[in-house]
């Protein structure tokens, strides 16, 4: 069964590897997990195993005795550059299993079902034309899923879409700032700490986008990590050093400097957004890193400066990986089966957070129960397996 949006685990030799021929990182999880549990080397995992060349003049040649069933390819780059290799239907290009970043006589395993069906290797050195090898046919069994390939052209509408909605967003961002500032500048530091947290969380929402952001994001969003002086570094700026003089007792005065800065910052990087252009490879990419980052820095603590928002933070950033796979989902209705499912699990996720809200306070990650706690964890994490696997069928592949 297709499970390309499923989560991504290490699977018994004989099972599940239709995971592992999503992309090439899958496949080498699999084969070190193999390795690892049974204390011995790939050849032992009790699985074929078929030595495949890959070059320009021989791709694909070794593969000359096809089986169905699960099985391992050994690929050995016999070439002078570095080479992508695909394991493809030769009429739809759908592809079955692929290794990234085959270097220069270095070998990889690649661990895919295969089925009734044809088949040939495709070679696609760093800078050559791409080789398709000869095709080869296996008469019985079910293959492994397979992923059509997209093009970087499939990728420029959904990252237009997406751009300009990034747009708006940055235009509320900035009112909203606006307001913060305006609090500040009134000596109102309790409207203050009432208007930080919606436009931060505006500005979240727009994550995806953070890789075209350049710099300006430091500025806006940064922290306090590697500066000398820490929270009192005259670098540190944005949302967060206002967070830190908001809830640690500083004075409007000397938080006029830091509001002001926050809204000049946001509104430069409006002014300039328009000329910006996203990379539409990374779009998929996004999507996966962040709810990674989510969990890596908003469920830990490591961006709370006092306001205990981070599972505000970690709502908008759910809102705002949905608007990343609202502008894929054309594309990935064909690919990706259990799209729905990923997308009933964020609703479930979301719902969940919405419980730690009350009376339009937010609990601190750190004052759950341990049972809410590992529950969070465990949502979260395992939509960043799935989103994994979302980046991997968004990662655009050379079709020649």
């Amino acid at each position: 069964m297709w499970r390309s949006c499923s989560p991504r685990r290490l699977p018994r030799p004989w099972a599940g590897v239709g995971l592992a021929v999503l992309l090439a990182l899958v496949a080498a999880v699999v084969w070190a997990g193999a390795r690892q549990r049974h204390g011995a080397p790939a050849a032992a995992d009790g699985l074929p195993h078929t030595a495949v060349e890959v070059s320009p003049g021989h791709c694909g040649r070794g593969w000359d005795r096809p089986r169905s069933g699960v099985q391992v390819f050994d690929l050995r780059n016999t070439s002078d550059e570095a080479a992508e290799v695909y394991l493809e239907d030769p009429g739809s290009q759908a592809v079955y299993g692929e290794v990234e970043g085959l270097g220069p006589g270095t070998a990889r395993p690649l661990t895919v079902r295969l089925g009734r069906g044809a088949y040939a290797f495709k070679c696609v050195p760093e800078d050559a034309d791409a080789v398709t090898g000869p095709t080869v046919r296996i008469s019985d069994g079910k293959s492994g899923p397979a992923a059509a390939p997209l093009t970087v052209h499939d990728l420029i509408p959904p990252a237009i879409a997406y751009q300009k909605w990034v747009g708006h967003g940055l235009d509320d961002a900035v009112r909203l700032a606006g307001r913060l500032r305006d609090a500040v500048d009134r000596g109102d530091l309790a409207a203050a700490r009432t208007a930080w947290l919606p436009a931060h969380l505006r500005y979240e929402r727009l994550g995806a986008a953070y890789g075209a952001f350049g710099d300006a994001d430091r500025r806006i969003n940064g922290t306090d990590a590697g500066l000398p002086g820490g929270v009192h570094d005259p670098s540190f700026t944005g949302f967060h050093r206002l967070e830190y003089g908001l809830w640690h007792g500083e004075s409007a005065r000397t938080l006029r400097g830091p509001a002001a800065s926050l809204t000049e910052a946001l509104t430069a990087l409006r002014g300039t957004w328009s000329q910006t252009r996203m990379d539409p490879a990374q779009l998929g990419l996004r999507a996966h890193e962040i709810l990674e980052n989510t969990v890596q820095f908003e469920l830990t603590g490591r961006t709370d400066y006092g306001s205990g928002s981070g599972l505000a933070t970690a709502r908008a950033n759910l809102d705002g990986t949905r608007e990343v796979l609202s502008r894929l989902h054309p594309l990935l209705t064909r690919r990706c089966p259990d799209l729905p499912l990923l997308e009933r699990k964020l609703t479930r996720t979301q719902s969940t957070l919405d419980g730690f809200r009350h009376d339009g306070r937010w609990t601190p990650p750190d004052r759950l129960s341990r049972a809410r706690r590992e529950r969070v964890d465990a949502l979260f994490g395992d939509l960043v397996e799935r989103l994994a696997s979302v980046a991997a069928l968004s990662d655009p592949r050379r079709t020649a």
